[in-house]
This record gives structure tokens, sequence and C-alpha cells, in this order.
């Protein structure tokens, strides 16, 4: 110990012997954070190398969330017992740590810094990833999409708590797009001795809001984000003795932490070297990523292939016309639609009083249309979306009830493109699998749309779809023009 204080002489109050309660402290804190930090699930490598590619590996690495076990009821989904995984680690690392005490008794170790040096590194990192990867998500605004017209014309009731927040947010295209800048950088703070505390602090004033919001209204990711302002108290820790001297007492401070040295010059250039392309790989080639998934590839939780020609917009149901009977309008038909709306990508949605699968999932972003879900997630109301392609030369479309679940080898089979090419599949077998129909379309006039076709309970219908004319206040959202997905007010 006297050769290390005659190596940092101005530094040797860091090299003081810990008390019992702070090493029994650490060895508690190391194995629980490593067991949060570090994935150790089989299902996490087996994820990784299923579909194993470079953007995967980022992905992955920073996507990281450690589930030990999932507890299937509504306090497991959005209460307290949806921490478990915590509690289960703090027990495997207090019984670590008596084992641990134990075995220590034996050599009089006086401290643990160098290991609290590199816990702190892995945490740091371990924030700055994940941030970095939440950011890029927002800041590309696909986290919380902008409202379909389906969606603002849907019943305040019959909306789940967390999606009129995530709607609400969405609405304001360049808040959550700032959400996602300060994110990233405050990710980037946590690469860095110098701006770790600083960091540490925005990081978990920022990422307890979100906890909070999800916590009110049943977003499902309080954990994930809980687990940012765990990890960001945990850096916190080794600067309160100062930040109180210097706010609370108001005294003059040194700032002395314990680090490794660098003492040649290939550890120096090493050093920083790796720091550079870690921070390259991980905040330049990921956002690069990011970018061409959303905005060329289609990557994004709301579908990009454009609907019908000029289709776009909210219709009454003029006309329902069912085995060659006109049903007549009823608030209680669980047969004839409601009302309808054509979005501005390949979806169609009307609306039947008949009770529907309710999603309550926070929607994932896919390359392929079919399997886009945030559209239907989170809300009820007796709306049925369809997912639809068209063939102009038959003035049809072949459409898809996307509430449905599918078999999980159609879905590896087809995730690849935006587009299933349903026309083809109509031909196979594959058509009453997941109940694909063909119906025709016509344009009497600009402001009207008919289908025909057969349902799926192969009964004749004829609807005539007419536009309420209407004056959106807000912006278009999405759309897509020679498979660019780009944002327009």
């Amino acid at each position: 110990m006297s050769a290390i204080k005659n190596m940092y002489p101005e530094r040797s109050s860091i090299y003081r012997a810990w008390s019992t309660w702070e090493k029994i402290s650490f060895r508690f804190a190391f194995i629980f954070f490593i067991l949060l930090v570090v994935p150790i699930q089989f299902s996490w490598y087996k994820k990784l190398f299923e579909d194993f590619s470079f953007y995967g590996l980022l992905a992955n690495v920073s996507g990281f969330r450690p589930e030990f076990i999932e507890i299937s009821s509504e306090s497991g989904k959005w209460g307290i017992d949806s921490y478990a995984t915590w509690t289960i680690a703090a027990i495997i690392s207090a019984i670590g740590t008596a084992i641990w005490t134990w075995l220590a008794s034996r050599r009089q170790r006086l401290s643990y810094n160098q290991l609290y040096y590199w816990l702190r590194v892995l945490v740091r990192y371990r924030i700055g990833l994940g941030l970095i990867a939440f950011g890029f998500i927002k800041f590309y605004p696909m986290q919380m999409p902008f409202p379909s017209i389906a969606n603002l014309h849907t019943d305040l009731g019959d909306y789940a708590p967390f999606k009129l927040y995530w709607q609400s947010v969405g609405v304001s295209v360049w808040y959550q797009i700032f959400l996602g800048f300060l994110e990233i950088g405050a990710g980037i703070l946590m690469f860095f001795r110098a701006t770790t505390a600083i960091g540490a602090i925005i990081n978990a004033g920022v990422l307890y809001n979100i906890a909070h919001a999800n916590f009110a209204y049943d977003g499902a990711v309080h954990v994930y984000s809980s687990y940012f302002v765990l990890l960001s108290l945990f850096l916190l820790i080794l600067y309160i003795p100062d930040l109180y001297r210097l706010f609370i007492k108001k005294e003059a401070i040194t700032p002395q932490y314990y680090r490794i040295k660098l003492d040649s010059r290939t550890k120096r250039r090493g050093y920083y070297l790796a720091k550079a392309l870690f921070i390259l790989v991980f905040v330049f080639v990921y956002g690069a990523y990011r970018y061409d998934f959303h905005y060329y590839q289609g990557r994004l939780k709301e579908p990009v292939i454009p609907g019908l020609s000029k289709a776009v917009g909210h219709y009454t149901v003029s006309q329902f016309i069912l085995n060659g009977d006109t049903l007549t309008y009823s608030p209680y038909d669980s047969v004839r639609w409601h009302d309808a709306v054509f979005e501005r990508y390949s979806t169609l949605v009307y609306k039947v009083n008949k009770k529907q699968p309710i999603d309550l999932r926070n929607g994932t972003p896919h390359k392929t249309d079919l399997f886009k879900d945030y559209e239907f997630t989170g809300r009820a109301g007796g709306r049925v979306y369809l997912y639809y392609e068209i063939d102009s030369l038959e003035n049809a479309i072949y459409v898809v009830n996307k509430g449905r679940k599918f078999n999980e080898n159609f879905e590896k089979e087809n995730k690849k493109e935006n587009e299933v090419n349903l026309k083809k599949l109509y031909q196979t077998s594959i058509r009453d699998s997941i109940g694909i129909l063909k119906w025709k379309y016509e344009r009497p006039s600009t402001e009207q749309i008919v289908l025909s076709g057969q349902d799926v309970s192969f009964d004749s219908i004829k609807v005539v779809l007419d536009r309420i004319p209407e004056q959106p206040l807000l912006g278009k959202g999405w759309f897509s023009e020679n498979k660019k997905y780009t944002y327009v007010q």
C-alpha cells in the first residue's frame, strides 16, 4: 500500500483501508450489479445467434434487459411484481456476499478500489449504451408514432391509459426528437469520467420521470427506465460526500477518486483508441443503422406501404348489403359496419358492435407491414384493422385481419420485405390459414368507394363508403415515397 501512495502522493487519501461495513456493502453491490448488467440468460444468447448480424449484435448489447422471471399478472406487468428480477438478484447477492465475506475473513484485504473502479466502468457503459439506443428511437421519432386517422376517431374511453400518453407525445414530434437528443447526449456523458456525475444526475432525473409516467399510465416500461435510475444512483454514491461538502457545507473541495494509471505511451494510445472506437461504433455507426432502418427500410411501428390512391379519410357507411339484403344502420349491429377509415398507408379500419381482442402491448417495429401492431394495441371499441395489398389491374384488394395470431413459421418466412404478396398467397393453402380475402373496389367519385366480395364467414357483402369532409388540425404524419419514409408536418 505504501508503494501505491508513493506513486500518487497527492491522492494518498484515496487508498485508506475500507471499513468492514464498506467492504460488505461493496461485495453485495458488485454481485448485484454484475447480475443486472452482464447478460446471463440463455434466451439472450439464443436471440443473438438466431439471426446474427453486426447491427443485431449492437442492438442486443445496447438493448439488454435482465429478466430472470416473468410473473403473469397485472402487477407482474405494471406493478411491483414486475421487479421480481431485482428481488432475485438481491437474494443471490446476499447469499454471495455471505460466502464472499466468509472467504475474505482469511485474508485481510484493505480495500476493493480496483474492483470498484471497473464495476463503475461497466455500469457507466451499460447506461451509456442503453440510453443511446433508447434515444435514437425518439430522435428518429418512431417510438411514439404520430396518431393515425383511426386513432384520432377512437373514443377517449376506448383507450388504455398508456396509449393516451404515447399518442400525446407522438403529436409533438419535435418534443419527442428533443427527448431523444437529451437521452443520447446523457448517454455519451457516461463514456467519460469527468462528466459521469452530471450525466448520472441528468439520467436519474429523466429516467425517473419516464418510470413515473409508466407507473401512472400503465406503460410497462417502468422497470427498464427504473433500471437506469438505479444504475445512475449507484454511480452518484461516490460523489455524495463531495457534493454535500460543496453545496451544503459550502466548503472548497478538491475531488480525489481512484483511477488506473496508464504508465506507458502504448497503454494510453490503446485506451484512447478503444474509447474512440467504442463511441464511433455505438453512436455513429449504430445511429446510421437506425436511420437507414427507419427512413429507408421502413422498420417502424406503423405501416409504410402506400394505401389506395387518394382514399385517405374517415368514411360513413351509407349502404351495407349482406347476401343481397340491405342492412339499416343500428349502433348495436355486430355485422354491419358503423364507419370506416382508409389510412395513408395500406390499412383499412372499420367499426362494428362486437368484442375484439384487446392487445395491451406497446407495439413492435417490424419490416413487414402485416405484422406491425402499434395501430390497434392499447385500444378497444370494436375496430377491426385490415392490412391490404392492391391489385390495380383487377381493381381488387387482398385483405387480412391484422389482429389475428399468425403462425410463427409464417412470420419467419415473411418478415424480410414490407409486403408479403397476398395475391400470390391467395392461390395457396395459406389463404385459409391466415384468412386472406379478395374484395373488388370501385371509385364512382373521388369521395366514394364501393367494396364487394366475401367476408370471413363466406357471406357476400357490398359496402358503400362516403368520405366525411374534415379539416384536420394536426399534421400529416409519416408517408412513403420511393421507399423513403419521411416525416411531414
